[in-house]
């Protein structure tokens, strides 16, 4: 077997593993809320904030995708979001006891998601021209 084909046939076990491992695994905020039962209300609710921004996120992605203006329209789609999600966001917080939750505060949220959602998007030509970081 060639060097490429054992690689090959690492990922595609480590891939049977890691797709067992998402189907069968505890969901992290249940997992918390089993060590720690005295925040698991807190827990739910910055569950449901971080939620509510990612879905945001992505729909606005998905908006700006369809028009085909994805570039160069960061800030446009950051004030879309913080219209969509802002208030509720700040109001979920709140109840998780984070008050005083600023529109720069929120907007980094925003920013570390849209940062999350960049990461766990590997580039096609880096996929295929087997770039190594």
């Amino acid at each position: 077997m060639t060097f490429t084909g054992v690689l090959e046939a690492i990922g595609k076990g480590f891939e049977k593993g890691l797709q067992w491992a998402v189907t069968y695994a505890v969901p992290v905020e249940k997992l918390v809320g089993l060590l720690f039962p005295a925040a698991a209300p807190e827990l739910t609710v910055l569950a449901d904030a971080t939620g509510l921004i990612q879905n945001a996120v992505i729909e606005v992605e998905q908006k700006y995708s369809a028009a085909g203006v994805q570039s160069g329209t960061g800030t446009q789609k950051l004030a879309t979001v913080m219209t969509l999600v802002g208030p509720v966001v700040t109001s979920l917080l709140a109840k998780a006891g984070i008050t005083g939750a600023s529109t720069s505060y929120i907007e980094s949220l925003v920013s570390a998601v849209v940062a999350i959602l960049n990461v766990q998007t590997i580039p096609a030509t880096a996929a295929t021209s087997g770039a190594t970081a």
